[in-house]
């Protein structure tokens, strides 16, 4: 096993490590119903160092940490729903952000950032409202008369997630220079080469480079 294979298999396990621990702590901290979730920024990071891959396991770990700890109200409607819900929403997550961050980062590594922090939260709560849709429907109705909504649907986006998926967006959006710092920290860590697309700015011609090098 080489070098680099090690260093990938230690990340990515370091990661893992901190994504289970920053998800199990999140849970002292609700507004409305869920947990906020803090742990889509070291997914986006993972991903963005380790490739989409990497983004989907520790996406899929985010899932299996929920499950055990903020999955109880849905668990008691639906075990199979519940289940593929918070496992999907956390893995797609992972691997969305991860392929969108690979797909931008050759034209400018901070758009690739910011649109991967972006991609994160809006897949994760994406899927979370399709998974209500398919599984919990007449449940939430209910939910929802009880609550004074219309219907459901508005019970499910402003009731269920819309505070938290604002303040998650906004979270990954104001942190995104934090998240291009710490890939590019973790670039020069593992060895990986950083272009000047990567860096967000263009690129001195080579031979402008030679010339001013020269005695005058």
């Amino acid at each position: 096993m080489n070098k680099n294979r090690i260093q990938q298999i230690v990340g990515i396990g370091l990661f893992t490590a901190v994504v289970a621990v920053l998800q199990a702590a999140a849970i002292s901290i609700r507004f409305g119903v869920f947990n906020i979730t803090l742990v889509l920024i070291p997914i986006v990071v993972g991903a963005a160092l380790y490739g989409y891959k990497a983004g989907a396991w520790l996406g899929f770990v985010f899932g299996v940490v929920v499950l055990f700890t903020d999955a109880s109200l849905f668990l008691a409607v639906s075990v199979p729903g519940t289940i593929l819900t918070v496992l999907l929403k956390g893995t797609m997550a992972g691997l969305i952000s991860g392929l969108v961050y690979h797909l931008l980062k050759g034209k400018n590594m901070y758009l690739a950032c910011l649109a991967a922090a972006i991609c994160a939260p809006v897949v994760n709560t994406g899927i979370f409202l399709l998974g209500c849709r398919l599984f919990f429907f007449e449940t939430i109705s209910e939910w929802a008369a009880g609550a004074g909504f219309p219907s459901a649907g508005k019970y499910m986006i402003f009731g269920l997630c819309g505070v938290n998926f604002l303040v998650e967006s906004a979270v990954n959006i104001v942190l995104s220079p934090v998240i291009f710092r710490l890939i590019n920290l973790g670039k020069k860590t593992l060895g990986i080469k950083s272009t000047a697309k990567d860096a967000g700015a263009p690129a001195e011609p080579a031979a402008d480079t030679e010339r001013a090098e020269k005695p005058q």
